[in-house]
């Protein structure tokens, strides 16, 4: 008797279709998931669904359907989604869909394999923005232990997606774009830092040929976890094409018994035209998450630059007078000021006041901080600890290591092994205590090596899984016992970026590289997962930290405009007219700090690659703030005209410029508008564009449109 056919259901919102193939007797499948379809009816459904059916040549007599977990048994053979054994036993499972469930834009299914004795949970949603996201729990149903090796969800790639876009880097140069063909085989990016890593792959996407901010139909996705894991792009001979990621286990780190489960991280899958489209999906569906902050951002000093681990009382004191002069709002204290701490070489774990330096505690720089209208946040690295420490030689085993190998050092530390119950409670307990005491507002939460040879003290087990959960759960409490505590992640700079770390923190820190030529492309490309009040974004000093490249204010200041903006500099160093700078650069901020937390970013697809253009659009697109930047020196010249994208095309606007680079006084070197008020139309300036000044490399102006309508 034939089975019944299989129920089609499809789902759609925010522009994007998600068709959902659901046979009776195995795993569903994704028979589409791109452009809004609209809406289809029962015989449009069917047809979709044949659409798709595979042919069959030289393969299995039975068309090789690709299931949400695809599996080896089924004919697939690309990565399987599990893989796993009981002692090389039970390791190719096929399961059997027991039921299958679609309330509103969510797929539920739950399947059964009776000969691996292995269940299956699987969930995939539409999110309002048009994000999809899925993950899988695998539960062991036999007496004997099951080994996990590899969970991925995957997701189809449409025929046409011939190229890969990721992002890579390293320590102050994150998120650095790269293009690869997609070819018949695996590509795959694997992370293995115990931390999600300034190489990470952060979106990996793979689209048409040549795709860019504003055209071209990409797909892509995000592993939302912040330990070891993977991303991949894989076409078989077929040409049948997925992508897809998950955790990266290491040997033996993930066993199950009886009973026990394992659940994937999510996996985020957003569809575009255009990458701005694409990145547009996080944003909105991170902005309407009930935890992402609501008010508009203050604005911060972070003293690291300014005095590194030289604390006295004294120049910190100025510099909170100086911040608050400026219009500064929030005041954090950096690394340096817990017991014997006087470079980074030791203390670190000791989280208590150093008395030599704060011989009444941070009381007098906090009460001050507060007198003059601030918050007050605070440095900690929790998860680290300095070999020269009282905690490491009191607590050796709580340090991650390899059967009494400690693991090479880096930054003269180590790492604590958070799932070691005592040394989880005592960071709590100290964290806590001090954020009861002063009253703390704001934790940066640094995270600044690598994990090697990260395992079990007790057992010599790998242990970054249950590391990455440990580090989330302490996270967790200190928001349960801290409901107003605002958290920043920063990890080396930019090196835990991810949607797992961020469902705990509400910003990240983008790079310890606060030059604004390099900032200008990590900030570029950080917003293709984050909307910019997430993303710390700062001043620093007339010549970098970093890289000892001098640049101008107004250089520093438009770069840090478009994101969590903030002053990490030793201003004491200021004349009264650099102060008065400062503080009119802060105060733009702030006129548009609502538009840029609220608003659409843009990015344009300029013709001269050396012009950045860079953008906030207002949702109702009543105004936008716009930044034209020249990172380098052209090969050709005049710049010409941008295209501004993302603008009401029926609306007209008054083009004012707001800061930046002026124009020299001769006619013939500036355009009509930067001289006073141009009003243009909308589709002028995103078909057409405006005219880029004459401006010297390094140099940038920020331009504000109104609409007038």
């Amino acid at each position: 008797m034939p089975l019944p056919e299989p129920i089609i259901r499809h789902l759609q919102a925010g522009g994007v279709s998600v068709v959902l193939g659901c046979p009776v007797d195995r795993l569903p499948e994704v028979l589409y998931w791109g452009a809004a379809l609209g809406d289809l009816g029962p015989e449009d459904l069917a047809a979709v669904a044949a659409l798709g059916e595979p042919l069959l040549e030289n393969t299995t007599d039975l068309p090789v359907r690709l299931g949400v977990l695809p599996e080896h048994g089924a004919g697939w053979m690309g990565t399987p989604g599990l893989s796993g054994h009981r002692g090389g036993q039970d390791w190719s499972p096929l399961f059997t869909a027991v039921r299958h469930d679609v309330e509103g834009d969510r797929l539920l299914v739950h399947a059964e394999d009776p000969l691996t004795r292995l269940a299956l949970d699987y969930t995939l949603e539409l999110l309002p923005s048009g994000l999809l996201r899925a993950r899988a729990t695998i539960t062991n149903r036999a007496p004997e232990d099951y080994e996990l090796q590899d969970f991925v969800v995957v997701l189809p790639l449409a025929p046409e997606a011939h190229e890969i876009l990721d992002l890579a880097g390293r320590w102050a140069k994150e998120r650095v774009p790269q293009r690869h063909r997609v070819t018949v085989g695996t590509y795959r990016r694997e992370v293995r830092r115990g931390r999600t890593g300034a190489d990470s792959p952060t979106v990996l996407s793979a689209g048409v040929p040549g795709f860019g901010f504003r055209d071209g139909e990409n797909w892509g996705v995000h592993v939302a976890w912040s330990g070891n894991h993977q991303s991949f792009v894989e076409r078989m001979t077929s040409g049948r094409t997925v992508i897809g990621g998950g955790e990266l286990l290491l040997p033996g780190e993930v066993v199950l018994a009886e009973g026990e489960s394992y659940t994937s991280p999510w996996l985020y899958g957003a569809y575009g035209r255009g990458l701005d489209d694409q990145a547009a999906r996080f944003h909105r569906w991170l902005r309407s998450r009930p935890q992402h902050p609501a008010s508009d951002r203050p604005v911060t000093l972070n003293v690291w630059e300014a005095v590194y681990f030289d604390h006295r009382l004294e120049p910190l004191l100025e510099l909170a007078e100086r911040a608050a002069r400026v219009g500064v709002e929030r005041y954090v204290l950096d690394d340096g000021w817990f017991r014997g701490r006087r470079d980074d070489s030791a203390g670190l774990g000791d989280w208590f006041e150093d008395p030599e330096v704060w011989p009444e505690g941070l009381h007098p720089l906090v009460d001050r901080v507060r007198a003059l209208g601030m918050q007050f946040g605070l440095w900690f690295e929790p998860e680290m600890v300095n070999p020269d420490s009282d905690l490491a030689r009191n607590h050796p085993d709580w340090i991650l290591q390899v059967n009494g190998r400690l693991p090479l050092e880096a930054r003269r530390q180590q790492v604590l092994d958070l799932t070691v119950p005592e040394a989880s409670a005592y960071l709590l307990d100290r964290i806590s205590a001090l954020v009861t005491d002063y009253g703390l507002e704001y934790l940066k939460w640094d995270h600044n090596r690598d994990l090697v040879d990260a395992g079990s003290a007790a057992t010599g087990r790998p242990r970054v899984h249950d590391q990455t959960h440990a580090v989330y759960a302490l996270l967790d409490e200190l928001r349960r016992r801290h409901p107003g505590l605002e958290i920043e992640s920063c990890s080396s700079g930019g090196a835990r970026v991810d949607l797992g770390i961020l469902e705990r923190t509400d910003r990240v820190w983008a790079s310890d590289c606060i030059d604004p030529l390099e900032r200008q492309q990590i900030l570029r490309w950080t917003a293709q997962l984050l909307p910019a009040e997430l993303v710390g974004s700062h001043i620093g000093s007339a010549v970098s930290h970093t890289t000892g490249r001098a640049s101008s204010l107004d250089f520093r200041a438009i770069t840090a405009m478009f994101g969590h903006f903030g002053i990490e500099w030793d201003i004491n160093g200021l004349d009264d007219g650099e102060l008065a700078a400062v503080a009119g650069w802060v105060a733009l901020h702030k006129r548009f700090r609502s538009l840029l937390r609220s608003g659409t970013t843009v990015r344009g697809d300029a013709a001269l690659r050396e012009v950045a253009v860079t953008g906030v659009v207002a949702a109702d697109a009543a105004e936008a703030l716009f930044s034209l930047s020249l990172l380098a020196r052209p090969s050709t010249w005049p710049p010409g005209l941008v295209k501004l994208p993302g603008l009401d095309p029926d609306a007209r606007y008054a083009i004012t410029q707001v800061g930046g680079a002026q124009a020299s006084g001769q006619p013939f070197t500036a355009p009509a508008w930067q001289g006073g008020s141009l009003v243009v139309g909308g589709r002028v300036l995103g078909s057409m564009g405006l005219q880029v000044p004459l401006l010297q490399p390094e140099q940038a102006v920020l331009v504000h449109l109104r609409a007038l309508r």
